[in-house]
């Protein structure tokens, strides 16, 4: 399966983005999927994720200001973001949720997303 996140750029704190990313895989409505974001040292987080239903559920450090979504027609998940905060800075990547050691799909390339003070 191969993932393609795009939508990033930079934008000034207080700013909106929104991030998609288009998964290759016809039967992508059966999958939960998950945002992440990672930044140089760190390791990647999960900030949002969603359930093949629709149920959602965010990190502390987004709720209320990021929201995840998707659309089962055109393969792809999206990640609004509003009340963006430098430390938002990342690059953010989407995928599976983590099952057991990892997600189910090797990573794409990410999205940078950078927000200036």
């Amino acid at each position: 399966v191969q993932l393609q996140a795009s939508g990033g750029g930079l934008v000034q704190a207080g700013g909106s983005l929104r991030l998609s990313c288009a998964a290759s895989i016809s039967t992508f409505k059966n999958y939960a999927m998950a945002w992440y974001r990672q930044t140089p040292g760190k390791q990647r987080e999960m900030v949002a994720a969603i359930s093949s239903g629709g149920l959602t559920n965010y990190a502390d450090s987004v709720k209320g200001r990021f929201t995840i979504t998707r659309d089962n027609a055109k393969n792809t998940v999206y990640l609004q973001m509003n009340s963006l905060k430098p430390e938002d800075t990342a690059v953010y990547y989407c995928n599976t949720p983590m099952y057991g050691s990892g997600p189910l799909w090797s990573w794409g390339q990410g999205t940078l997303v950078t927000v200036s003070s």
